[in-house]
């Protein structure tokens, strides 16, 4: 997937920027955990992501801390993880978990604090009263290119701070509307994606030990499992990991961890901290939105995003059941989307040419067996006369000295029939002693060219030959 809806795990969306350790994976297979670090799926302790595009921290493309994150869940450890370490076992009653909708869906608590912000920004660019005098309407127009580009200070009034210029602002002009995918994954498919700051290569090379580092940071309970269920290459040389965890019971059974859950434990502080050490820049969930989110988003805006655009973004959603429109903030975004479509041309390209090899390969192997067959034909062809001519001999030595029968009498009339249809001038014999002279005059004449000379393949010839003599011998049987 080019763009996934999920929750990051509250990184900037310029988290491809963020340097990862040297060397391998931050030392795969030596990751430290404290004492304190047991395995609870309780609320993270870092609470500070933002809204879905109010923040400005999120300057990338995605969703905020994602599409129904549970904020509040308080799960029981279960029997078989040892020191508070589960996902909520097999044989305990989980908790109702408080779903909220987090800041992706929830409305602006403080109203008159975005109104005094909103008044603030018209004053700094309609009318400030920072000086008194003709300088004022350069600082308006200032103010306003500032807004436009979407960076700077505005200021307006010796009493109030200036007004901070971000790309979310109204009034910046780089703005557009695409469309992402939306995800298709139910949260009891466990799909967590981790974005690694790594080549795809490395990933591959390591996977068994990035495997046993996660099972590390998981807390090395052993009735759990990590799985990886598939890899693939990010623009800036990151790689795409998606993973799933698997929980085991003392009787046997197994189940997959909510995709919910398990994030909840990579967004605490610590086990965020040990993800990075491991060249982690992102994390979110692959689950996809409830009709009720979906249809709260829509009716939202985003910040920033004119509600006419917004609206006119949903009229043209090519695909409403598979595509949602998401807004495209300054050069840098639509810059990451640009090279993340080059990469899944790229991959497609790939695809293509595999699939082209493969159509190259099966015509070889047809045009090869379509030989085979003709051949096979033309053997199981003599080898049918062959065994006509051994039956005709054993006929012949079986029926000899008896008596002519009735089936054999008019077997003889019939050959006799062929034999005088053969024989009439007006027939058969006359047509083929026409052909035979046409064929002497053409041997005759060397001057013809050689494209209009006419030729008999030797196989057509010498089956044309064991006919007439299949013939003759029928011919003397029946005279006999």
């Amino acid at each position: 997937m080019a763009f996934n809806f999920g929750a990051p795990s509250g990184t900037s969306g310029t988290a491809a920027a963020t340097a990862a350790p040297a060397g391998g994976f931050g030392g795969f297979g030596t990751t430290s955990t404290t004492a304190g670090s047991a395995f609870s799926f309780s609320a993270p302790t870092n609470t500070g992501t933002t809204g879905l595009f109010g923040g400005t921290q999120n300057k990338g493309f995605g969703f905020g801390t994602g599409f129904g994150t549970t904020t509040g869940t308080s799960t029981g450890l279960g029997t078989g993880l040892g020191t508070g370490l589960g996902f909520g076992g097999f044989n305990t009653q989980q908790q109702q978990q408080q779903t909220t909708l987090g800041g992706l869906f929830s409305q602006p608590t403080q109203a008159p604090t975005q109104s005094n912000q909103l008044i603030n920004t018209a004053s700094a660019l309609s009318a400030p009263t920072l000086l008194g005098d003709e300088r004022d309407a350069i600082l308006a127009k200032w103010n306003q290119l500032q807004a436009f580009w979407g960076t700077g200070k505005g200021y307006f009034n010796n009493n109030i701070p200036p007004v901070e210029f971000t790309q979310e602002n109204p009034f910046c002009r780089f703005k557009a509307v695409g469309y992402s995918c939306m995800p298709s994954n139910k949260d009891e498919d466990g799909l967590v994606v981790l974005v690694f700051n790594k080549k795809e290569t490395e990933i591959r090379s390591q996977q068994q030990q990035l495997v046993e580092s996660l099972h590390k940071v998981l807390g090395g309970n052993q009735t759990l499992t990590v799985n990886v269920e598939g890899t693939k290459t990010l623009p800036d040389d990151q790689t795409e990991v998606v993973i799933y965890v698997v929980e085991r019971s003392p009787n046997g059974t197994s189940r997959r961890v909510p995709a919910t859950t398990l994030y909840a434990h990579f967004e605490q502080a610590n086990i965020k901290t040990q993800l990075q050490q491991l060249g982690v820049t992102l994390s979110m969930t692959r689950t996809e939105l409830s009709p009720a989110q979906i249809k709260q988003l829509l009716q939202n805006p985003p910040a920033g995003v004119d509600p006419i655009i917004w609206e006119q973004a949903k009229v043209d959603n090519p695909d409403s059941e598979k595509l949602i429109p998401v807004p495209m903030v300054g050069f840098k975004e639509l810059l990451r989307r640009l090279k993340v479509q080059d990469q899944m041309t790229k991959q497609h390209q790939t695809r293509l040419d595999i699939i082209s090899e493969d159509i190259s390969e099966l015509q070889k192997n047809q045009t090869t067996s379509v030989a085979k067959i003709a051949q096979y034909k033309r053997k199981l062809m003599d080898l049918s006369h062959r065994t006509l001519q051994v039956l005709i001999k054993q006929e012949i030595q079986r029926k000899s000295g008896y008596a002519i029968q009735a089936d054999e009498e008019q077997l003889r009339v019939q050959l006799d029939t062929i034999q005088g249809e053969l024989n009439a001038p007006t027939q058969f014999k006359g047509r083929l002693n026409e052909l035979m002279s046409q064929i002497r005059m053409q041997n005759h004449f060397g001057a013809v060219r050689s494209e209009e000379r006419y030729y008999i393949d030797a196989d057509l010839l010498r089956e044309i030959k064991q006919s007439l003599l299949q013939m003759y011998s029928i011919c003397i049987l029946s005279r006999s």
